[in-house]
C-alpha cells in the first residue's frame, strides 16, 4: 500500500492574501491610513527591515509623499524614542535619494 503524497502548506502565503484580500480593502480605513498605522507600529517594535519595504511602497505608489515622510519621521521620533527616530530618519532620507536617482536615471536613459 501506498502512502498518499504530503501537501505543503503556504502558511506564509496564505496569511499575506488574508491580509491583503481582507483587511488591507475593508472600506471604513484608507490604504494611506493604513499604511501610516503599520508604519507607526514598525517602528514602535524596531521592525526596520519590514519598515524598508513599506516605507518604499509608500512612496512609490503616492500614499505619502517626501514631505509627509519627513513629517513621519518627526512625530514618531517623540513616541518611539530618539534610536528609532535617528534609524527611521536615515531610512527615508535613504529612499528619497534612491526614488530620486531612479527617476533621474528613467528620465536619461543614456546615463
Amino acid at each position: 500500500m501506498t502512502e498518499p503524497a504530503m501537501e505543503t502548506v503556504d502558511s506564509f502565503g496564505m496569511t499575506a492574501e488574508r491580509i491583503f484580500a481582507e483587511v488591507w480593502s475593508r472600506p471604513v480605513l484608507s490604504v494611506r491610513e493604513r499604511r501610516l498605522l503599520l508604519l507607526g507600529l514598525l517602528v514602535g517594535q524596531g521592525l526596520h527591515d519590514l519598515l524598508d519595504v513599506q516605507l518604499d511602497v509608500a512612496l512609490r505608489a503616492g500614499e505619502l509623499n517626501e514631505a509627509e515622510l519627513r513629517e513621519v519621521v518627526i512625530f514618531l521620533t517623540h513616541y518611539a524614542g530618539w534610536a528609532r527616530g535617528a534609524k527611521l530618519n536615515d531610512q527615508v532620507e535613504s529612499l528619497i535619494e534612491r526614488v530620486r536617482q531612479d527617476r533621474r536615471d528613467r528620465a536619461d536613459p543614456a546615463g
